[in-house]
């Protein structure tokens, strides 16, 4: 048997236990081309949210209400169908919220990981789509220089940090937003952010409007108002990478830019970018990566909590901002 997540309805705000229900099932043989992985570690992403809704407009189709949930999963291969997979293979894929994923092995993106890896979480953090997403945001889209001032929004958060730590390995002055007196504070003594900005005390926009020569670059997990804060406050030419609107997933309602003449007067360049746009690169970012991880450049808190049946709690915590560094739910052997 098989327990999973299954979505039964579109949630309202972060009331997920009303939308989501485990259950058990039998537990699937694979098809031709097929692996069946037990999930070691699911991985919690903000993102996802945006598939329980009924939106069509997204970068993906929702999720049909009476099926799993579906998310990023770690965990080794008990059978397979596929050729390029054998049993105890570590591998990384999209799956399902539950002990056991049994995907299409090309559909699902599955990728067979390296054990070697001193910390296998490594591989759903820097090493995985955060670290990828910071890299590809803060290099390409973001179009980071050395000198240049760089501020990331929800900056405590696992793509956020990661996006800090790899913008003042570039060399730049690196300035953060994040919700709480505790995580502004760690990331000034702990990743040497210039400055962190509590949005929860209401201080970003007098805090940004010291940053010396504006914002040059702006990586942007959050969107909502915040945005246009920052807006006010980039300097000429600056670049928007918009990575996630993690204040829109949840509260239902789309919310445009108040200032949204500031593109114009200022000449900025506004880009949105998803992982997928970047998935045949993903060897070489992670080659990148684990030299800054095994350097000691490049680190992740990891928050874990144990057991499928608790994982609408771990999820929930990105919504809070309860938690610093990347939300992980840990299955029991």
């Amino acid at each position: 048997m098989n327990r999973l997540w299954r979505l039964d309805s579109r949630p309202r705000g972060e009331d997920f236990a009303s939308a989501l229900s485990l259950q058990e099932v039998p537990l699937a043989d694979p098809a031709h081309g097929q692996i069946l992985i037990r999930n070691r570690m699911l991985s919690m992403d903000a993102g996802t949210r945006m598939w329980m809704t009924d939106r069509t407009d997204g970068y993906q189709p929702p999720l049909d209400l009476g099926t799993p949930m579906q998310g990023l999963v770690l965990g080794q291969v008990v059978s397979s169908r596929a050729s390029e997979f054998a049993e105890g293979d570590w591998v990384r894929a999209f799956g399902t919220w539950s002990d056991y994923s049994c995907v299409d092995a090309l559909l699902s993106g599955a990728v067979k990981l390296d054990p070697s890896v001193s910390d296998m979480r490594d591989h759903l953090g820097p090493l995985g789509m955060n670290g990828w997403t910071a890299l590809w945001g803060i290099e390409r889209t973001c179009a980071v220089k050395a000198g240049e001032n760089v501020l990331v929004s929800a900056a405590a958060g696992s793509t956020g940090l990661l996006a800090c730590q790899i913008a003042r390995i570039l060399g730049a002055n690196v300035y953060g937003i994040a919700g709480g007196e505790r995580k502004c504070r760690l990331l000034e003594s702990d990743y040497g952010l210039v400055a962190a900005f509590d949005y929860k005390s209401g201080s970003v926009a007098e805090g940004l409007s010291r940053i010396e020569g504006g914002i040059d670059a702006y990586f942007d997990n959050v969107g909502g108002e915040i945005l246009d804060d920052v807006l006010a406050n980039m300097a000429l030419y600056g670049r928007v990478a918009i990575c996630g609107l993690i204040a829109e997933y949840t509260g239902g309602r789309q919310h445009g830019p108040r200032n949204f003449d500031q593109i114009l007067m200022k000449r900025l360049r506004i880009e949105g970018f998803f992982s997928p746009d970047f998935m045949d690169q993903g060897e070489q970012l992670t080659a990148r990566l684990r030299g800054w991880v095994d350097a000691g450049k490049l680190s992740l808190p990891y928050d874990v909590t144990s057991g499928l049946e608790h994982t609408l709690e771990a999820y929930a915590k990105l919504f809070t901002g309860a938690n610093i560094g990347k939300v992980l739910v840990e299955l029991q052997s």
